[in-house]
C-alpha cells in the first residue's frame, strides 16, 4: 500500500497508566515500522508537552483544551462539549486517510465518513461498573462514548485474545471486526544486578536485606489491593523474618475511581504499617531494580485485559502471582502461580510458597523472562498498522 496520511489521538500521551503507557510506545514504534506513511498527532497542551516523538514523517498539532482530556475523562467527570469539537475540527482540517485511537479513554466524535481504528484494551467498566464507575453519570458518559466510538470504527483494535473475547462477548463487537496488538516490556526492563537491588531498597526505605513483594498499578476496587494486604498480613504472621509490600503508584493524581482508604483501613487493622510501603510514582529506570529484587509481582486483579505490569516484572527475571481472569496465564506460561479473583487462600498459598521455595522461585522467575522477552512493541505496532491499513483500504 502506498503511503497513507494518519491522524492519530495523542491526548492520552499524558496519562500514567496503562493507556499511556502504550499511546506511547505503539505510536512510537508505528512512525518507526511505517516509515512510507505520514502520521499527524493530535494533541492538547498537557500531552504536547511530554510529546518527545521526533521523526521525519510525524508531526504534531496542539488543540488548545479547556481541561486535558487525561484529566476530563475521569471516573467522576466528563469532557465538554467544545473541547471536543475543537478536536473534531482540527482534524476536520487535515487531509488524512484514516484515523487511529490507541485508546477508546480519550476518544473524541470524528468527522463524519473517516475511517477509523479504535483500540478498546478491555471490557472491565462494562462488565464490573460498580467497582470502575462510581455514579450513574460517570456509567452514562462511559456507554455513550463507547457506542459512538464502535459506530465510528471500521475496526476495533485490542491488546489480547483474552481482550477480544471479552469485547465479542460482553461489547457485542463482531470478531471479524477485531484485531489484536500484544503490548510488551519496553527495553529498559531487564534483570538488573545486586548493587543496583539494593540501592533501590534504600531509596524506597526498606531495611538491610530485606526481601520484598511488589504491587504497582492503581489504588482502584478491581485492583483488589486490600485482598493482597491481607493475605501479606497472613504470611507475616507466620514467618519470623516476613518479605515488605511495596505499594508502587500515584496516589494523588489518580483521576480513576480509587479504594486507598479501604486498603490503608486494611493495613491498620492487621497493624502491618512496619512492613507496607506507599512508594508513591516510581520511575521506569527505579522500577526496573525493584522488580529485579522482589520475590514476585502481585497482580490479582478482578480481570486485566493484558496485565502489563506483569508483564514488565517478568522482563526483570521476576515471577508473577496474577490473576486467571487474563491473558496472563497464556503470555507468561510457566512463569508465576495464577488465582483466581478475590480467593485469598490461593493468593496468601502463592505468595508463602515463592517467599519459602527458592529454586521454584528461581524457575519461575528465568520462564517468565524467557516468555516477556517474546513480546516486542516492534511486532505489536505491526500488527497495529496492518489494522490501520486494512481499514484505509
Amino acid at each position: 500500500m502506498s503511503g497513507l496520511e494518519i491522524g492519530v489521538d495523542a491526548t492520552c500521551w499524558a496519562n500514567g497508566r496503562g493507556y499511556g503507557r502504550f499511546t506511547r510506545e505503539i505510536c512510537t514504534a508505528m512512525v518507526k515500522e511505517g516509515a512510507r506513511h505520514r502520521f499527524v498527532f493530535f494533541a492538547d497542551e498537557r500531552a504536547a508537552d511530554c510529546f518527545e516523538l521526533r521523526a521525519p514523517n510525524a508531526r504534531l498539532i496542539t488543540v488548545a483544551q479547556r481541561v486535558s482530556p487525561t484529566q476530563a475523562a475521569a471516573a467522576d467527570g466528563n469532557r465538554g462539549v467544545l473541547d471536543m469539537l475543537r478536536l473534531t475540527r482540527a482534524v476536520w482540517r487535515e487531509k488524512l486517510d484514516v484515523f487511529f485511537c490507541p485508546s477508546v479513554y480519550t476518544y473524541f466524535p470524528l468527522p463524519p465518513g473517516l475511517r477509523a481504528v479504535v483500540t478498546i484494551h478491555d471490557a472491565i467498566a462494562e462488565r464490573y461498573p460498580h467497582l470502575t464507575l462510581p455514579s450513574r453519570k460517570a456509567r452514562l458518559f462511559w456507554r455513550a462514548k463507547v457506542k459512538l466510538a464502535l459506530a465510528q470504527a471500521r475496526l476495533v483494535l485490542t491488546v489480547s485474545e483474552f481482550s477480544a473475547r471479552e469485547l465479542a462477548e460482553v461489547l457485542g463487537v463482531s470478531p471479524a471486526r477485531l484485531r489484536v496488538s500484544l503490548e510488551a516490556p519496553p527495553p529498559l526492563y531487564a534483570p538488573s544486578d545486586s548493587a543496583d537491588r539494593t540501592a533501590a531498597a534504600k531509596r524506597a526505605k526498606l531495611p538491610d536485606s530485606a526481601r520484598w513483594f511488589c504491587y504497582v498499578g492503581g489504588f482502584n476496587p478491581h485492583k483488589h489491593v486490600d485482598l493482597i494486604v491481607r493475605a501479606h498480613a497472613a504470611l507475616a504472621a507466620k514467618l519470623e523474618d516476613p518479605p515488605h509490600l511495596l505499594l508502587v503508584g500515584t496516589v494523588d493524581s489518580d483521576v480513576f475511581h480509587g479504594d486507598q482508604a479501604r486498603i490503608r483501613d486494611e493495613i491498620q487493622a492487621h497493624q502491618s504499617e512496619n512492613l507496607v510501603h506507599w512508594t508513591g510514582f516510581v520511575a521506569d529506570g527505579e522500577l526496573r531494580h525493584l522488580h529485579s529484587g522482589a520475590l514476585a509481582l502481585l497482580l490479582p486483579s478482578e480481570c486485566e485485559g493484558f496485565g502489563l505490569p506483569a508483564v514488565e516484572a517478568a522482563a526483570c527475571g521476576t515471577p508473577v502471582i496474577a490473576t486467571r481472569n487474563s491473558p496472563l496465564p497464556e503470555l507468561l506460561e510457566g512463569g508465576g502461580i495464577f488465582v483466581a479473583p478475590g480467593d485469598l487462600a490461593a493468593l496468601e498459598a502463592a505468595m508463602t510458597q515463592l517467599a519459602s521455595d527458592e529454586p521454584t522461585r528461581k524457575a519461575m522467575g528465568l520462564r517468565a523472562l524467557e516468555r516477556a522477552r517474546a513480546l516486542t512493541w516492534p511486532a505489536g505496532a505491526r500488527a497495529a498498522l496492518a489494522a490501520i491499513e486494512e481499514a484505509a483500504a
